[in-house]
């Protein structure tokens, strides 16, 4: 007796049918579930504004003694985690894993310089276009690790477009925080944004995209591939269509609930979600 059946061409066909087509189904089951997933998650977050925001760090500096350095190192961190969930090393298209990171001159900009140097902990090469550094003693303490652990720093950023495709596989910007007047924004820094509206790698913003208002749905500005929140989203979020990520893992309990943040249970030890 023979130890194989004999399967006539339509059987075998019908079969590899029925296995695509399970495949299939299962396969969009899945993006299915995961969308509703997110789009339950994205509703019941809420989303603040800037003056929300400035209140509830005031209350953390002062009531709770967090120092500000304290909390830019928590973000910075929590946002070059983020950046290595979005794009793993094994993930990027040229050979050196190159990231451009833009700093502003504020607060951003330091997380930003504190992002850079957790990349290069990371194996990441990052290289930081600072175009005007703090006098702050405290951004200058984030400058100076950074050139300890010889990340280089651009001079200047290359107005052709190309020149940035070429050498770096992603732009990450933390140019212009939530605290940020557009109205003020003077050179460089537009110059900056105009050239970031043209250049084809991705670009992942730091808590507000540069250039959007962080209280209002934008249409203007850059448009990043991922967008990294810090402790909440901000209202202007609602426009954002990208992966979108919620860094700083930190909050106390207590303000989460007076400020109805509503923030979405972090899995396991991570300091960031995707939403």
């Amino acid at each position: 007796m023979s130890l194989f059946t004999y399967q006539s061409p339509q059987q075998s066909a019908w079969q590899l049918f029925c296995f695509e087509t399970c495949h299939v189904v299962a396969m969009y089951c899945s993006q299915v579930h995961m969308s509703s997933l997110a789009l339950s998650l994205s509703l019941s977050l809420s989303l603040s504004s800037k003056v929300e925001m400035e209140v509830l760090v005031t209350e953390l500096l002062k009531d709770y003694h967090f120092g500000q350095q304290q909390l830019i190192e928590i973000w910075g961190h929590a946002c070059a985690v983020a950046i290595t969930k979005a794009y793993p090393l094994s993930s990027l298209s040229k050979k050196q894993p190159t990231v451009l990171v833009i700093c502003g001159p504020e607060q951003n900009g330091s997380i930003g310089l504190v992002c850079a140097r957790h990349l290069r902990i990371f194996e990441y090469e990052p290289t930081i276009y600072y175009p005007k550094r703090s006098p702050h003693s405290l951004h200058q303490d984030f400058t100076i690790q950074c050139e300890k652990m010889d990340i280089p720093f651009l001079s200047y950023l290359p107005t052709e477009v190309q020149l940035i495709n070429d050498a770096y596989n992603l732009v990450i910007d933390s140019i212009l925080g939530p605290e940020t007047d557009l109205q003020d924004v003077k050179e460089p820094y537009s110059g900056i944004l105009a050239t970031l509206k043209q250049v084809k790698i991705p670009i992942a913003s730091v808590d507000v995209p540069s250039g959007w208002d962080s209280d209002e749905a934008s249409t203007d500005g850059i448009n990043p591939e991922v967008l990294i929140s810090l402790m909440a989203p901000k209202k202007c979020a609602t426009s954002f269509s990208g992966k979108h990520f919620l860094a700083g893992r930190f909050l106390p309990y207590d303000m989460q609930k007076k400020y109805e943040l509503n923030l979405p249970e972090f899995p396991g030890t991570e300091c960031f979600i995707e939403l």
